[in-house]
């Protein structure tokens, strides 16, 4: 995955919509979690066992939702300047140690 490449995808589009002006991280993460809760909503009322086994539709719109979360969080670190890769790697290594056997 390159993000870079990714970013300057959302961006042109973020930018032939005018719709900076409505990307401020607090609206970006706003939107993150109502897109998780859309995710959410797809398992709700399944059991373990169900939600492993998603029918192919409701797997199709479990992906679509994880694309709209992913890309807000890419637009929100580029609004507040955090490295994802970076941010994701320094938290990998910290729960290694937390909890590490």
């Amino acid at each position: 995955m390159n993000l870079d490449a990714i970013t300057r995808r959302l961006h042109a589009i973020r930018d032939r919509n005018d719709w900076q002006r409505f990307h401020s991280p607090k609206n970006l993460a706003m939107a993150a979690s109502v897109e998780m809760a859309e995710l959410v909503e797809i398992f709700q009322w399944l059991n373990e066992d169900e939600s492993r086994r998603l029918p192919a539709e409701a797997l199709a719109h479990a992906g679509q939702e994880v694309g709209d979360i992913l890309m807000y969080l890419v637009l929100l670190c580029g609004e507040l300047g955090i490295d994802m890769e970076q941010a994701l790697l320094t938290k990998l290594a910290d729960n290694e140690r937390r909890f590490a056997r």
